[in-house]
């Protein structure tokens, strides 16, 4: 009787360690899924220029999550969801580098998105280039110790320049072991280190960085944009129509809420982006009946190396007409575009 009671007890904590370690046992992957919408007129605040429309501009968003094997049998089965490899998703960043560089992509894209808006609707809108965005490092790289993932590297060896390609042009000049002193700004302080050269591509020198400009937008008309936990490039294209909606005061969403997503920069230029297939899902959520839809030709040389190659429009559309059949997905190359085809819905 004793040992009956035994095996039954040891049953149950076997089958209860399984249980934990199906839920909780970290796997080297990641999932990403349908994500959430938000309402752009309650993150975007322009002074004495209120949201006076009805209908949404909808910020999405892609969620993703360390795996775990029930998560990842779930995302296995569920056409919604996808399994991705860490250093897909991370590039080989711990998650606190990972964090601090979506922090800056968002804030990037929403400076991008202030200045296209502000153009478009011809407010004075400037621009401030405080330096370059040290996105990662190379572990080879003799800065790896001394410089951080979200440095804002301000000059090279005393040198300023007025955008990325200027720094890029000096270390290039520069040959293999030389020592560079480079002057950066961390947490509002400034900081110089000096480390030699390595070989980072065939007969050439440099730092060994991932970096991208850092650019402040400054205005007249005051702006708060507050996105909250949300990371990375991709609503650009939204925030931009949002701010230029309440600028000008035009109702481009005729009571409609309207979806999108897509890179915009200082031209106006819509760009390309990850996870449109689950932002079609997420849309569709949230009662969306229009959808932008980034569309950039690809060139002869892409159809090569990629036969099957898809644009985001091909596939939201294509995810559009399986699982949300009565949305209306639409492509845009530009700003100026997108602006044109909502005065017309």
């Amino acid at each position: 009787m004793k040992n009956s009671k035994l095996k039954r007890y040891l049953l149950g904590a076997v089958i209860f360690v399984i249980v934990l370690a199906g839920l909780f046992w970290p796997l080297p992957n990641y999932i990403e899924g349908p994500g959430d919408a938000s309402n752009l007129s309650k993150i975007v605040s322009i002074k004495d220029h209120p949201d006076k429309h009805k209908g949404q501009f909808m910020l999405m968003s892609v969620s993703i999550a360390k795996a775990r094997p029930v998560t990842y049998l779930y995302a296995k089965l569920s056409p919604y969801y996808s399994v991705v490899s860490d250093a897909s998703v991370t590039a080989g960043q711990d998650m606190q580098e990972y964090d601090k560089v979506q922090h800056f992509y968002m804030e990037s894209s929403i400076g991008q998105a202030i200045y296209t808006a502000y153009k478009h609707a011809h407010k004075e809108v400037k621009l401030d280039y405080r330096g370059i965005y040290v996105l990662d490092i190379q572990k080879k790289s003799k800065f790896r110790h001394k410089l951080h993932v979200g440095d804002v590297v301000e000059s090279i060896d005393g040198h300023r320049f007025k955008s990325s390609t200027g720094f890029v042009n000096y270390v290039k000049k520069q040959k293999l072991g030389q020592r560079l002193t480079v002057t950066f700004r961390r947490n509002g302080h400034l900081h110089k280190v000096t480390a030699p050269l390595i070989m980072i591509a065939k007969h050439r020198a440099g730092i060994g960085i991932t970096l991208t400009d850092d650019v402040k937008v400054q205005t007249n008309i005051p702006i708060k944009v507050n996105p909250g936990d949300v990371g990375g490039p991709s609503g650009g294209l939204m925030f931009s129509l949002q701010i230029y909606s309440q600028l000008t005061n035009k109702d481009l969403r005729h009571g409609q809420k309207v979806a999108g997503t897509g890179t915009v920069d200082g031209f106006g230029n819509v760009g390309e982006i990850g996870g449109i297939d689950k932002k079609i899902i997420t849309a569709k959520k949230h009662g969306a009946k229009i959808f932008l839809a980034p569309y950039i030709k690809p060139t002869k040389e892409i159809l090569k190396l990629e036969p099957g190659h898809q644009t985001n429009y091909q596939l939201a559309k294509e995810t559009a007409k399986k699982y949300a059949p009565n949305m209306k997905v639409i492509p845009v190359q530009t700003f100026a575009q997108a602006v044109k085809i909502l005065e017309k819905q």
